[in-house]
């Protein structure tokens, strides 16, 4: 491979263009990329039929039809620390899509659950995701699609080992 001298004086090599990077065709780049799509394409069909944000429809998802919950543990369930989501449950109680409430057991503890209207969102939620995930599924066999959950399986437990070894790496 060729060297030109960049403007700071260093040698770069001269690259294809034409060549992919070489991180881009790993395993782990292909998974990021598919992912990105379908969440880019989520965000924007929820925004479209539901008026919510990435985070708000997070929210309302994980929420669903289940008993009113702690704001805590709807963090967790979301991944994000319950300053992340403050912002986003004011907005979801400002259009009355969520209510919040005391805890019975624990007045100190606030329980957030979807209103009628915000059970109206969750399920454009979910019907919208069943649509796309049809759409995916079609391209795949029967046995295709049971082959590759089984792969996705392994390849999970094998990342959580991944991200295990790598919080004990020191």
């Amino acid at each position: 491979m060729n060297q030109t001298p960049g403007r700071d004086g260093w040698a770069t090599p001269d690259v294809d263009a034409s060549e992919p990077a070489p991180i881009t065709v790993m395993l782990s780049s292909r998974l990021l990329v598919l992912a990105n799509l379908l969440r880019r394409g989520a965000i924007l069909r929820y925004k479209r039929v539901a008026g919510l944000s990435s985070v708000e429809f997070g929210l309302v998802a994980s929420l669903g039809r289940r008993p009113p919950m702690s704001v805590a543990r709807l963090a967790e369930a979301v991944g994000q620390d319950k300053g992340q989501i403050s912002r986003a449950l004011a907005e979801l109680v400002s259009r009355k899509l969520i209510a919040k409430s005391a805890n019975p057991k624990d007045s100190r503890e606030v329980l957030v659950s979807l209103t009628p209207a915000g059970l109206t969102a969750h399920d454009a939620i979910v019907e919208g995701a069943q649509e796309r995930n049809r759409q995916l599924l079609a391209q795949l066999s029967k046995d295709e699609f049971e082959t590759l959950l089984a792969q996705i399986d392994r390849l999970t437990a094998t990342a959580e080992k991944m991200l295990e070894a790598e919080k004990t790496a020191r």
